[in-house]
């Protein structure tokens, strides 16, 4: 291990631990430096090959046995220390099994492998001045080392039998052609378009930088295309129940019983289509919800345009800051400060968020993907950003970041679990909901579409990776055994997004397992802390006290989640 790392401190207090574990890390993913804002990192990216995660599974190994001594330290029973042992303990052995299982060596996806990574944290990289730049140019040089390791680890699972599912992979191939610019809309690719805006006196050495880059791109691009896909071809695209656990765990911080949360989505599914029944005939009496929702693509409010859109977004975001500061909240300025961003094309259709740097010097950022859009409606909108933005993954997220000195980096960072994430960005929709801010009929059957969905997600996800039967009572081909051509048709039945949407999403839950189920299920863990710790306060229960108590303790799996919440 390099002699730039920690890991020779000698123990002490599990945050301390945790802290040093962060120094180590960023060391070894600039990509996770840049995250945290730290400077240095800019002109790197990380080893991508087997090499290279083996380093970092090693230091995953010397911190838990450091860990071992650090609990073992007076003071460490408080529970400041505690808190972060048991997120730290839970997460680097989560990871580890990951990691053992050689499931890095076929991390195919159309959302989430180290090419995504690599092409992200260019976006998130600061650009303000010369040197800023400067430092770019090296991470643009730095590109094709990162994708050759990358291969290497997928050529390592080829020759092992481990192999990514054959849609995300034909999915993967698609995305690298548009980065690389091979579409008919004569694009420079994104690395060439993103070197475009830097200064004029650095732009020869930037666009010789963005070529290399973007050459790098191509090369894997035809790899994938011309040995993975055909080696590929008749894998599986479900992973099955043993590897759907260890990525189950991986996401949501806990062993699930996944019949029982297979269960938990039908019944939520069931109560929300009636709740949408009701809302679609305020809307258009007699139909069904998708087919008001229908409606509302061609009648309801709409924004036109793609910088419309964007400043849209911001003024919904910048109300709801306005609204909740002070009656459901308290923020911080800096928390205050979030900004709406169009995402850069030739990635997955959902919107997602970025976080702030560690100095909040980039602050928190929505990103909408338009997919060549340029008419939005509303309804589609307005609980999405609550999702995205405020109160949702931003206040979250950032207040993480603004407590981060009573935490610990860790646990303000790198330890986020998905699902307590994901749950409090749903639980966020809920509230607004609870709140009154759905204004209209419109606005809350979106609403309860976009909860729709998250509940769909439960059943799909599980559902074709098990290939478990589907319940008599459904009104969806009862009693047969799901499959991924089945999963798709249901979630185009119940959802208003289009078809491009819908087969975007299924190829994200057959390359990320796990994931998409925790929203639901973190939401669940949210709301039973809320409901606990209410009965347990009586009269005397205050919900902005609880809320800012509930987002400044950092991230915790689902195992602990509802535990330290129902103490507040």
């Amino acid at each position: 291990m390099s002699d730039t790392l920690r890991s020779d401190i000698p123990s002490r207090l599990p945050r301390q631990v945790a802290d040093a574990y962060v120094d180590d890390l960023v060391a070894l993913d600039p990509i996770t430096g840049t995250y945290l804002g730290v400077a240095s990192s800019s002109g790197r990216l990380p080893d991508f090959s087997p090499a290279g995660r083996a380093a970092v599974a090693d230091l995953a190994r010397t911190t838990l046995a450091r860990l071992d001594a650090a609990e073992r330290m007076p003071g460490a029973d408080s529970d400041a220390e505690r808190r972060c042992a048991r997120l730290l303990r839970e997460r680097l052995t989560a990871e580890l099994a990951v990691y053992e299982a050689d499931e890095d060596l076929r991390t195919v996806s159309n959302i989430h492998s180290p090419a995504h990574a690599v092409r992200e944290v260019f976006t998130l990289t600061p650009s303000d001045t010369e040197e800023d730049w400067a430092a770019i140019a090296e991470r643009l040089r730095a590109v094709p080392a990162a994708l050759g390791g990358y291969r290497e680890c997928l050529q390592l699972g080829l020759d092992r039998g481990l192999y990514a599912g054959p849609r995300a992979t034909a999915t993967f191939i698609d995305q690298l052609a548009t980065w690389a610019g091979q579409d008919e809309d004569g694009s420079a690719g994104f690395f060439g378009e993103f070197a475009a805006g830097g200064p004029e006196a650095l732009r020869a050495e930037l666009a010789e930088a963005a070529s290399v880059a973007t050459e790098a791109v191509a090369d894997l691009q035809a790899w994938m295309a011309q040995v993975y896909a055909p080696a590929v071809a008749g894998a599986p695209d479900a992973v099955g129940r043993e590897r759907y656990a260890r990525w189950s765990r991986y996401y949501n911080g806990t062993d699930l019983d996944l019949d029982e949360a297979y269960a938990y989505g039908w019944s939520e599914y069931h109560r929300l289509l009636a709740e949408m029944k009701t809302e679609a005939a305020r809307i258009l009496p007699g139909a069904g919800p998708w087919e008001a929702l229908r409606h509302l693509d061609e009648h309801g409010t709409h924004v036109e345009g793609v910088e419309e859109v964007r400043a849209w977004l911001q003024g919904l975001m910048d109300e709801a800051v306005e609204n909740l500061d002070g009656t459901h909240f308290e923020l911080a300025e800096r928390v205050k400060r979030v900004e709406s961003m169009i995402a850069p094309p030739g990635g997955a259709a959902a919107p997602y968020y970025t976080n702030p740097s560690e100095d909040f010097s980039r602050p928190g950022r929505t990103w909408l993907p338009t997919m060549g859009q340029t008419r939005f409606p509303v309804y589609d909108l307005v609980s999405t950003w609550y999702h995205e933005g405020v109160p949702g993954h931003h206040l979250q997220l950032a207040q993480w970041t603004h407590v981060a000195d009573r935490l610990s980096r860790y646990q303000a960072s790198v330890g986020m679990v998905s699902a307590n994430v994901e749950g409090w960005a749903l639980y966020a929709e809920r509230l607004m909901d609870e709140l009154g801010y759905f204004k209209d009929a419109e606005q809350r059957l979106g609403y309860l579409d976009c909860q729709m969905m998250r509940a769909a997600r439960v059943i799909v996800d599980i559902g074709m990776h098990l290939g478990l039967e589907i319940p008599a009572d459904s009104p969806f081909h009862p009693g047969e055994r799901w499959t991924v051509e089945l999963a798709q048709e249901f979630f185009m039945l119940h959802n208003s997004r289009p078809a491009e949407f819908i087969e975007s999403e299924v190829t994200r839950y057959l390359s990320m397992p796990g994931q998409a189920i925790g929203y639901k299920l973190g939401e669940r863990a949210w709301l039973l802390g809320r409901d606990n710790a209410r009965a347990a306060h009586g009269d005397s229960f205050d919900l902005k006290a609880w809320h800012m108590a509930a987002l400044s303790q950092g991230s915790l799996g689902l195992d602990d989640l509802v535990e330290e919440l129902s103490r507040l």
